[in-house]
């Protein structure tokens, strides 16, 4: 689903921002059990009813789940573990 203006607005970090187009890969926010995690699609695809926002030349899906709850996207948000050992 594309972003329209009925829908929320996300402020996205430059520092993430930065680190998505660095990984050269879409993305997703979702839910995890510590709370809204960033993951790379190959780990949690995305869904059609998740938010696509574009970043550079990738994706940043966000889960309508946590589009309820989130508002900023920041990098506490950034999981080392699942981010570098995916790629």
């Amino acid at each position: 689903m594309i972003k329209t203006d009925n829908d929320p607005d996300f402020e996205i970090d430059e520092d993430v921002k930065d680190f998505l187009n660095a990984q050269k890969v879409d993305y997703r926010l979702c839910t995890s059990c510590g709370g809204a995690i960033l993951l790379p699609t190959k780990i949690k695809p995305h869904k059609p009813s998740d938010y696509e926002i574009a970043i550079g030349t990738n994706k940043l899906y966000i889960s309508r789940v946590q589009a309820r709850y989130v508002k900023s996207i920041n990098k506490s948000m950034i999981n080392p573990y699942f981010n570098y050992c995916a790629i």
